[in-house]
């Protein structure tokens, strides 16, 4: 079944295959918001009496009934039914007849992908924002928790200057506010209603536009008919890049993990059955899980520019084109949500190294504070910075690490503003 076909009109098999593609693999995705979407429709059209109040009751009994088969996973698009729409439309008939087919009226396929879309995404962003939010918390406590064990801080690989893991877990938490604010941008866009707007130029029904964004709880409605068409693609980009700002936050933190684990580095390590081992190499530890994650992270970073690509230089209006953002996007947030798990469960069991910069090769790590020690006698910066030069140069630095540990407790590096970083999260949340 097909909703635009039309008697003695058979499609080509390949074509019919070719232009379905993986339509209905993503469809069973859409299918409670499509049933969602059918609701509030079809409580408006009784509204505006284009439905009586017993074929309004008969279709709503019904889609009960097929939102429960889609909730307990019995839901089924078959073989020869297009997509989740014409699958949803012909249970209803087959089961209470004429009425199914009025739940048309005043739609088309259009709007109700697009709703759909807008209806999943919704949910699915709101899904992230609770993940996010776990990680956060997990890192911040990290951070108080580790807030005096001390790490050194590298500027283009080198050794540079004394940090923390407190600092290392807090700059990680900070991000992640940052990466929500994008991601709320992205919640506001989603969260307007196209419902209504036909194929894209309205319709010359006396619909409510306004009952079913109510309905289905949407902050506002896209006014212009044409332009909620033109949202397709466009809404899709912008959750992208609120994703790809996760993922970024991600890949950067899985690639300091794969460093710190190094026998070279030895900042941190992970038990047994969080690692994989080697095939020849008895001796391995691998950290395949932050591998993996750093390159899921940036394949999803990839994906605002290929939904760019897919949407370059479409005219107004739909095209079929559109059809493929839901191969692109539904499984990447699949991806992120379980990346973002993933690093919950390595980070709730991490364990840090004590006492890391004792070590002599870290000596150089506070020439700095041997210079700021100078200014603070009196000495100009510049002569400061030439005379710790020149004993790094000549081999006879020292510095008192025990003054300056005691100093960095006190100082930028046991300043951690947990509490302010936790203030600005809770102030995004309230964007969603």
């Amino acid at each position: 079944m097909k909703l635009w076909e039309k008697k003695g009109q058979d499609v080509d098999a390949q074509i019919e295959k070719f232009t379905i593609g993986r339509d209905q693999e993503f469809d069973l995705v859409l299918a409670k918001y499509d049933v969602q979407g059918s609701v509030a429709h079809v409580k408006m059209l009784e509204s505006v009496h284009m439905l009586s109040s017993n074929d309004t009751r008969l279709i709503l009994e019904e889609l009960e009934n097929i939102e429960k088969e889609i909730a307990e996973g019995r839901f089924r698009i078959e073989a020869d039914v297009e997509d989740v729409h014409s699958q949803i439309e012909l249970n209803l008939t087959r089961k209470i007849g004429e009425a199914g087919k009025k739940i048309h009226s005043g739609r088309s396929r259009n709007d109700q992908v697009a709703v759909d879309i807008k209806l999943f995404l919704r949910a699915e962003i709101l899904s992230l924002r609770t993940e996010v939010k776990n990680l956060f918390d997990l890192l911040v406590s990290l951070s108080d928790q580790y807030k005096n064990d001390l790490l050194p801080g590298y500027t283009h690989l080198q050794i540079a200057m004394p940090s923390s893991f407190g600092l290392w877990f807090g700059a990680n938490a900070e991000s992640l506010i940052d990466d929500l604010e994008m991601l709320a941008a992205a919640f506001r866009i989603v969260n307007k209603n196209p419902l209504g707007s036909g194929a894209g130029y309205g319709s010359s029904l006396p619909l409510n536009r306004a009952m079913t964004t109510e309905l289905l709880k949407f902050e506002n409605l896209h006014f212009n008919v044409v332009y909620a068409q033109m949202s397709r693609g466009k809404t899709e980009k912008m959750v992208s890049f609120g994703m790809a700002a996760l993922a970024a936050t991600l890949s950067r933190l899985a690639m300091d993990c794969c460093l710190y684990m190094n026998q070279n580095f030895g900042f941190i390590s992970f038990p047994d059955e969080l690692t994989t081992g080697s095939s020849i190499m008895p001796h391995k530890k691998n950290p395949d899980v932050f591998e993996l994650i750093r390159a899921r992270c940036n394949r999803i970073q990839a994906i605002p520019n290929e939904l760019t690509l897919l949407m370059n230089n479409l005219p107004s209006g739909y095209h079929r084109d559109m059809q493929l953002t839901k191969e692109i996007l539904f499984p990447a947030i699949e991806e992120l949500k379980s990346c973002i798990n993933m690093v919950i469960l390595m980070f709730s069991q991490i364990r840090v190294k004590k006492n890391i910069l004792q070590e002599e090769k870290y000596k150089y790590l506070f020439s700095v504070e041997a210079v700021n020690e100078l200014v603070n006698q009196g000495i100009p910066f510049r002569e400061a910075y030439k005379t710790v030069g020149q004993q790094i140069n000549a081999g006879t630095f020292s510095f008192d690490q025990t003054k300056q540990l005691n100093h960095s407790h006190e100082g930028s590096l046991g300043n951690l503003n947990l509490s302010e970083i936790g203030g600005q999260m809770e102030q995004v949340l309230k964007k969603f």
